[in-house]
């Protein structure tokens, strides 16, 4: 797609958001900022950037392919890629499958406890608030989302959930919980987008459990570079 990079409209922790001369679509630029606890710790994943970008552009290549509308148009670089042009529904979405971090925190329960079924809960997307859980009658009521988006919302996230449950397994690796956006097109259509990576999902050994996602940054495990590294050679080797 001919499209020319314009300028930077949004920088977030993790990328940073241009315009293009086609209004219709973005340039998402991925950096290697790694940032955990609300920004209170910051570090640097070498080459996180790249991974997490073709990562997630193989990731809505394989939901778009299982009936999931994505943002996601064409990689053109090993940082950069096309997106469709939305306005982001201000919710952290996270989808859990097996206790651990906060949940387990909160809840007091021991970190791998399988869960009866997959939990959805939503964080309104305020820093200065902390990202605080939000339930669905606050949500609509401060205008965050309306009834029918939020209906759209929680099947989007549980269809994802599906799909990449069974691929992650194929590849030995449990999808322990993970967090996606969601953003309107301008006719009110609700897609998936920012991004599903080492970042944003949690991501076990199907056999030893060991992390393979940015929890070894969270938590000063070590092998950071290499965890990121194992979980996108297993998916490109499928």
């Amino acid at each position: 797609m001919d499209i020319k990079k314009l300028n930077q409209i949004y920088e977030g922790k993790a990328k940073k958001v241009f315009a293009t001369d086609n209004p219709e679509y973005y340039i998402v630029e991925y950096k290697d900022d790694a940032t955990a606890f609300n920004g209170l710790k910051h570090g640097t994943i070498t080459g996180k950037g790249i991974i997490n970008n073709k990562m997630s552009n193989m990731m809505f290549t394989l939901l778009e392919k299982h009936g999931v509308r994505t943002h996601f148009v064409e990689q053109v670089s090993d940082r950069e890629t096309i997106v469709r042009a939305v306005k982001i529904v201000p919710l952290e979405i996270i989808i859990r499958n097996v206790a651990a971090g906060s949940f387990s925190k909160r809840y007091g329960v021991e970190e791998g406890r399988e869960l009866l079924c997959p939990t959805l809960e939503f964080s309104l997307k305020d820093d200065a608030l902390n990202d605080p859980l939000i339930n669905d009658s606050h949500i609509i009521a401060l205008g965050v989302a309306s009834e029918k988006e939020l209906a759209d919302i929680r099947t989007l996230a549980y269809k994802v959930n599906d799909v990449l449950k069974e691929f992650f397994c194929s590849v030995g690796v449990k999808l322990i919980d993970f967090k996606i956006e969601a953003g309107r097109l301008p006719d009110g259509t609700i897609i998936l987008a920012d991004e599903i990576s080492p970042d944003t999902c949690r991501f076990w050994d199907a056999k030893t459990n060991e992390k393979l996602d940015k929890d070894r940054f969270r938590r000063d495990m070590g092998g950071v570079e290499e965890a990121y590294h194992e979980i996108f050679t297993r998916i490109s080797n499928v």
